[in-house]
């Protein structure tokens, strides 16, 4: 293995002294000067060591007066408030402090902090350096990458990119272009007025960035958001500017030598021990003196030091054992209990698991000792392994014990396709852990740390990337790194029970087993299933698309009056500002900017731009859906698309969808419709949809118990009619129903009066009396919202109809952040609620047709079931579906679904 890296430490220095000032009680010198903020920090210093090991450190500090940010927006960070007088006084000390303890400090006239940072960061990267930035902000997420971390220093904890992920809901590549719709009021960065963090969300899951949104803009579904992309492009593109953090200063080299930055010698807080005594912080020194700084204590080997905290003196003790001797295999197969609890995981050659051969696996039933059986490891050398037959039969055996797994879904798919056997599953502790906090990361690794007192999972980064093909891997290393996954596993089902039991939360191992285990086999069943494609329907959309895009390349080359490469934005800024002589934004390294913001500008200026922009637009469709939906199903005699669904994916407990993700193809749009019309039943099968029916506002009914709603909905009245009587009175009702319905839906997410009045495009004035006469009308709503939003900040949860909690750390929130924690404990009330009202049914289904082949469930999008359904079968099949779903749980108003039949997905709305 390669020499571990190094590892930089920068400090958000203000950042860090802000939270801190604000995160501790405000003490006090004998003299009366405030010391709150200096405590927390000198606590800081002293954990160094412990909290996290470094080679190198230095502290990012803003300097004073304007930046470019301020040229570019002259509003940019104009609101904010002065900050408290004892902050103030305790700023230059801590400067002071940091100074005198031999601390390299980082500024630069006309940059932020944050920029030093992101400098210092890609610097020292380039330098060969692991980079740990300590630090809460979120300003800095952009930055995470394999080589570059976060830590938050109060939670002590590391922000990964797919704790970024957990979050937000993108990844820190994205994140960048995810400020840029939601804009940030703290620093004032306008963002594009009306769109929320949920719609930001999704439009980068979607498009995956700025540019591609607006390339696609006419592919967006829902108008509204269409309208405030356009009405807000220019505010979208100068918001990027303002949060793309400068990685061009080259702050280390300012520094001097990487060498300047190395730890003090001597310990550092000692230095300033006299000055430390005048404050009255002599608890520090103490501190100091009993345990001292270790900034360099030795890692045990396999572990990346510059991720994770790491606590030696807890980390557990596994023997792991190679078993590649059949003998032997079953030899210690037999001296397993009988009914014991099993670990088991798999090891195969890649991550998805309808394509991947099995390597090996590995098995835990006790606390010290885990093994590994190596299957199919090749290599020049390769010792020897066990066959394919004795390690069916092994599995076979494991199998009549209770089997544990992670991510049982995986495991499950690999056995089937590898062997064409079934394992039953006792307990998954990727489910139990997400129903344990379900916006906390579930991987294997995360939770080692989290929950097994900070143990570190052996890493063999050098050898191979978790999930990448293990086949290669040398039998010796395989062992530890595939057994200690068991070993891990089976601690973590104890540890969690642990914490159920501590939490008096053990009704949640019972959701677990009854319905969230179960599910896992309903969702194997319809991946397995998939939905077949029509390949003559897309072979065609693909011809179309590619004359059309024919087409536009041959008007532009000729309006241009030259051939090139349009999708390089380095020969198109080159035709149009050099050759075409357009007005051209500002020339960097890298060429002429040709995004989306730049093209709309000079669109007027020459023919050539309108065309280029219908070219993008043309080429996202076929690239993002025709083609790769066209790949896919051709990869099987069935002509089947497989998606994978993730079970664990929302903390509402929504499903989503990937590889491919089918659950974001284009509803409204046209484009969307071509497409969902290649989706088709099988021969002498019709395809079926059932839908429930306004969910959620039942579920409002169900639990406000507002006697207008509930009569409204079991005297199958329209609600939104229902709601348009009761706002706008008879006669104006059927020409307001639009309106009521987005009241209606837009309560139930916290929509205030200024959101609402933008979506309708009235003032917010008039919106404001509508939200006010709907509580009016239906007079128990307000208090029940309120009340959910009460008990989350008492508690710290919500629960959902089946008793799933999803948690809320109100105690350590920003203000804004409460605010957003208070809209999705209502959401996940809602949202979470009817997820497990069509999960119960789902399970319902596929326990009474499971070997049944007259129906196949195919898909879940939210709120609708999608089946194949015999044709001779529709009546009763359908009767009998209905009845399920409407019937699958008592609430206080009837449930309702809409039914839909025909040859293609299109045919069903």
């Amino acid at each position: 293995m390669e020499e571990q890296k190094k590892t930089l430490t920068i400090i958000d220095t203000f950042g860090f002294l802000f939270r801190s000032y604000y995160a501790l009680p405000p003490l006090k010198s004998a003299t009366g000067f405030p010391t709150g903020m200096l405590t927390g920090f000198m606590n800081f210093i002293s954990g160094i060591g412990r909290d996290f090991k470094t080679d190198y450190l230095v502290f990012a500090l803003d300097s004073k007066g304007k930046t470019f940010r301020s040229d570019i927006y002259e509003e940019y960070k104009s609101h904010r408030p002065e900050a408290p007088e004892d902050l103030k006084a305790q700023l230059p000390v801590a400067i002071d402090f940091i100074e005198k303890m031999g601390f390299m400090t980082a500024s630069e006239i006309g940059y932020e902090a944050d920029d030093i940072i992101a400098s210092l960061a890609h610097d020292g990267v380039a330098n060969g350096l692991k980079i740990r930035i300590v630090s809460h902000d979120k300003d800095l997420y952009q930055l995470i990458n394999d080589d570059i971390c976060m830590f938050d220093p109060m939670k002590k904890k590391v922000v990964s990119s797919e704790e970024c992920f957990t979050k937000y809901g993108v990844y820190p590549h994205q994140f960048t272009d995810y400020q840029s719709l939601l804009g940030d009021s703290a620093d004032n960065v306008p963002g594009v007025k009306g769109v929320g963090a949920k719609t930001a969300m999704a439009l980068i899951q979607q498009f995956d960035t700025l540019d591609n949104i607006y390339a696609n803009i006419d592919n967006i579904e829902k108008p509204r958001w269409q309208k405030l992309l356009n009405e807000n492009k220019e505010m979208a593109y100068i918001s990027k500017q303002l949060v793309t953090l400068a990685t061009d200063f080259h702050a280390l080299e300012h520094l001097g030598s990487i060498e300047a930055l190395e730890l003090p010698k001597e310990n550092p807080i000692l230095k300033i021990a006299d000055t430390l005594h005048e404050f009255g912080m002599n608890r520090i020194i103490d501190k100091v003196h009993k345990e001292g700084l270790n900034y360099k204590t030795t890692i045990p080997l396999g572990y990346d030091e510059s991720q994770f905290q790491v606590k030696e003196k807890e980390v557990l003790n596994c023997e792991y054992i190679l078993l590649n001797q059949s003998s032997k295999l079953f030899e210690v197969l037999n001296t397993i209990p009988k009914n014991s609890l099993v670990a088991f995981d798999t090891e195969t050659t890649g991550i998805d698991a309808k394509k991947a051969n099995i390597v090996g696996f590995s098995f835990c039933w006790e606390n010290s000792k885990a093994y590994y059986v190596p299957i199919a490891h090749f290599y020049l050398g390769v010792e020897e392994q066990i066959s394919l037959n004795d390690a069916k039969r092994a599995i076979e055996l494991l199998n009549t014990h209770k089997l544990i797994l992670q991510n049982f879904k995986y495991d499950l798919e690999v056995v089937q396709n590898n062997f064409g056997i079934d394992i039953k599953l006792y307990a998954d502790t990727m489910i139990m852990a997400w129903l344990l906090d379900s916006d906390k990361p579930v991987g294997m690794d995360k939770l080692a740390i989290r929950l097994l007192d900070g143990y570190k999972t052996i890493a063999f980064k050098d050898v191979v990337k978790k999930g990448e093909d293990f086949s290669n891997v040398n039998i010796i290393d395989a062992c530890a790194y595939a057994a200690e996954d068991a070993f891990i596993t089976f601690k973590l089902y104890f540890k969690i029970l642990e914490a159920f039991k501590v939490n008096d939360e053990e009704y949640l191992m019972k959701i677990a087993t009854q319905v969230e285990f179960p599910f896992v086999n309903v969702l194997n069943n319809m991946e397995n299933r998939g939905i077949k494609i029509d390949i003559a329907f897309f072979e065609n959309l693909k011809e179309k698309s590619k004359n059309n895009l024919l087409e536009l390349t041959q008007s532009i080359f000729t309006l241009a009056g030259v051939e090139f490469n349009i999708n390089s934005p380095k020969q198109l800024g080159e035709v149009l500002f050099e050759t075409l002589q357009l007005t051209a934004s500002k020339k960097t390294k890298t060429g002429y900017s040709t995004n989306e913001s730049v093209l709309q500008k000079i669109k007027d200026e020459h023919e050539v731009v309108p065309k280029i922009l219908e070219y993008r637009e043309a080429f996202k469709l076929h690239s993002t859906y025709i083609e790769p939906l066209l790949e896919l199903a051709k990869q099987n005699d069935e002509n089947k698309i497989y998606t994978s669904f993730l079970q664990t994916g929302t903390a509402t407990g929504r499903l989503s969808s990937k590889n491919p993700n089918l659950q974001n193809i284009p509803v409204r749009t046209e484009s969307g419709r071509a497409i969902r019309e290649g989706f088709i039943a099988s021969p002498g099968y019709k395809l079926v949809g059932i839908d429930y029916s306004q969910i959620e506002l039942r579920l409002l009914a169900h639990y406000s118990k507002d006697p207008e709603l509930v009569a409204a909905f079991r005297e199958n009245k329209d609600i939104h009619l229902q709601t348009a009587i009761k706002i706008f009175g008879e006669d104006e009702a059927p020409n307001k129903r639009n309106i009521a319905k987005s009241i209606n839906f837009g309560l139930l997410y916290g929509m205030g009066s200024r959101k609402l009045g933008e979506q309708l495009e009235i003032p917010s004035k008039e919106a404001k009396e509508y939200i006010d006469s709907y509580f009016k009308s239906f007079s128990t709503v307000k208090d029940f919202m309120k009340s959910i939003q009460e008990n989350a900040m008492e508690n710290g949860y919500v629960k959902t109809l089946s008793g799933r909690k999803r948690r809320f750390d109100f105690e350590n929130a920003t203000g804004m952040m409460k605010a957003t924690y208070e809209r999705e404990s209502v959401n996940t009330v809602f949202q979470g609620s009817a997820s497990d009202l069509i999960k119960l049914a789902m399970i319902k289904i596929d326990m009474k047709y499971k070997n049944n082949n007259d129906l196949k469930m195919l898909l879940q999008i939210h709120d609708e079931l999608i089946f194949e359904v015999k044709e001779e079968k529709l009546d009763e099949i359908t009767e009998k579906l209905t009845y399920i779903m409407e019937n699958i749980y008592k609430l206080e108003v009837p449930l309702k679904v809409s039914l839909s039949i025909g040859n293609n997905w299109a045919d069903l709305k």
